[in-house]
């Protein structure tokens, strides 16, 4: 953020585009240096979500040592490499994040930190953690919604990731708040922010600085669960608000609520809101946005529920309708939906990545589904309109409007047309090795819940089928691809010259980061592991369902 004494001199008389753009850019390179260079704010590192972390000495190999089945309690008994073990819930979804001196992790309360909340009390909770041993220091506890039905589904806890900057915290809560929340908690002794109403300001609970509740404010219904990690530009807060399907999986109960908006990220004061998916929701609406100044124009981009990506200016707004900028189905047009992803229409869970002034997304799928073929696309983001790689006709040549179960209506005369406009660089569905005509489930590429990472051209991408794919980052040429044998939930981290899978089954592949496939290790976490493991200070946290473990190599000497 600038300086509260730059920000006026620069605003006072100069509204252009121009000046918006310096302020803009003078913005994100001082919030840049606010945030240690060690540190890992957000998921994905940064507002562009394609962060590679810098890190020396982190393990290949580690032994987690055994937990208590009971309790929970980690003993350390044949453990090699574990810097520290602490307990998180019973179901944890989140990726960690570190930003501080604090890791912060999403899960429920199966740990029951809070003595006002025993274990058996069902909650959504952001744990807060100290980054050098990890102590517990504060908890925020959201009670689970059970009115309407189906919003707020039982044990899930909080799903979201946070984002971090300075000693501010921003997160989504599984009630449909966006929250902004203190690093500190109420270890400072102060209650910062307008919001004064915290049940308790013991240590070891949240200081909430603003809420903003989108089912109250916006008449948003979330299907199952909010689930969006926040990224930020400047002083906008970028949200996905998860609206979705009712209870039948038929009906979209709130067309109308806005699917993406922009939040003052200081005051939470909403700057404007967009519903372009509308009653073409699919099902769910968990993704989470990336953001990035591409050729001087400050872009934000958005998965959304009925299958599109879409960018916006990111910018404030007078009418609180932000400016679109392009738009890419991310379906071909054929493609049909039908309920419990049986059919060949998929829905977007993955976080788009920015990288190199291109776009990389991945289709998905809500995981209860299984497994089913996807498609890994690049984009180019400077192109405007409707960039997708078809377009549908009417019988008369007029462009149909998109539609949520099937583009195209063959019968009534509708014709698939390539579209002259498309901004596709390449695209990835597999790569026949064996020149059979077909692609073999070890060929082809699955829908996935997880992002890329890219570093020295290479793409790495897993997808919830436990296909690990290694592809060149320009031209979308595959190098190999490794099963993990289990379902990925998770984004790749690579670090140095590696990559670190997690699986459900809890197993940690290291492969090198190369054009020729190379197991380096396994290690197995003792639990599964769903959100994706993170570096920062030369230390890889991982948060498995039930525990979050520090693993770095010994320490030597005074530290």
């Amino acid at each position: 953020m600038l300086p509260s004494w730059l920000r006026p001199a620069l605003w006072r008389g100069n509204d252009s585009p121009v000046w918006y753009a310096w302020w803009l850019w003078l913005s994100v390179a001082a919030s840049s240096v606010c945030t240690a260079v060690a540190d890992w704010p957000q998921p994905g590192g940064a507002a562009s979500r394609d962060r590679t972390p810098e890190a020396k000495n982190i393990p290949l190999r580690w032994k987690v040592g055994s937990f208590n089945a009971l309790t929970g309690a980690w003993n350390s008994k044949g453990a090699e490499n574990i810097r520290w073990v602490t307990r998180l819930g019973t179901h944890t979804y989140g990726t960690p994040v570190v930003a501080d001196g604090k890791v912060f992790c999403s899960t429920n309360n199966g740990a029951g930190w809070v003595k006002r909340y025993p274990q058996d009390v069902d909650l959504g909770c952001l744990l807060c953690f100290s980054q050098t041993d990890g102590r517990f220091l504060w908890q925020l506890s959201r009670e689970k919604l059970k009115d309407p039905p189906g919003v707020d589904w039982p044990e899930q806890g909080l799903c979201a990731s946070p984002l971090v900057e300075g000693k501010r915290l921003w997160i989504v809560t599984n009630r449909g708040e966006v929250m902004c929340l203190d690093t500190e908690g109420f270890h400072d002794g102060r209650n910062d922010g307008p919001y004064k109403d915290e049940p308790s300001t013991q240590r070891d609970e949240a200081d909430i600085v603003w809420v903003f509740d989108m089912m109250k404010q916006l008449g948003v219904l979330q299907h199952n669960m909010a689930s969006c990690s926040v990224t930020a530009l400047g002083d906008l807060l970028f949200v996905n608000t998860s609206n979705g399907v009712d209870e039948s999986h038929e009906k979209v109960p709130a067309p109308q609520a806005p699917s993406f908006i922009a939040l003052n990220k200081h005051t939470g004061e909403l700057i404007w809101a967009d519903n372009s998916p509308g009653e073409n929701i699919i099902h769910g609406q968990w993704a989470s946005p990336a953001a990035a100044v591409i050729d001087g124009v400050p872009q934000v981009i958005f998965p959304g529920g009925d299958g599109w990506l879409y960018s916006f200016l990111a910018e404030p707004t007078a009418d609180k309708k932000p400016q679109l900028l392009w738009k890419f189905d991310c379906n071909p047009k054929r493609s049909v939906w039908k309920d419990g992803g049986r059919g060949d229409r998929a829905e977007l869970i993955a976080t788009p990545v920015i990288h190199d002034k291109l776009v990389y997304i991945a289709t998905g799928h809500d995981p209860e589904f299984g497994e089913a073929p996807g498609t890994l696309w690049c984009i180019d983001p400077r192109k405007r309109g409707d960039v997708s790689a078809e377009i549908v006709l009417d019988r008369n040549g007029k462009p149909v409007p998109h539609r949520r179960l099937k583009a195209v209506d063959e019968q009534a005369g509708e014709t698939v047309k390539p579209n002259t406009n498309s901004a596709v660089v390449w695209s990835y569905t597999g790569h026949d090795a064996n020149g059979d005509g077909k692609l073999e489930f070890a060929e082809s590429m699955h829908r996935t819940l997880g992002m890329v990472a890219i570093k020295n051209n290479l793409l790495i991408v897993a997808d919830l089928a436990g296909l690990v794919h290694c592809l060149d980052a320009r031209t979308g040429k595959q190098h190999w691809t490794y099963d993990m044998l289990a379902a990925v939930w998770a984004s790749p981290l690579v670090v140095e010259d590696r990559i670190y899978v997690a699986d459900e089954d809890g197993d940690v592949a290291v492969l090198a980061l190369s054009p020729q496939l190379k197991l380096l290790a396994e290690n197995n976490m003792g639990a599964s592991v769903y959100g994706t493991p993170v570096v920062s200070n030369d230390v890889l946290y991982i948060a498995t369902r039930t525990h979050l473990i520090a693993i770095a190599a010994p320490q030597h000497g005074p530290q």
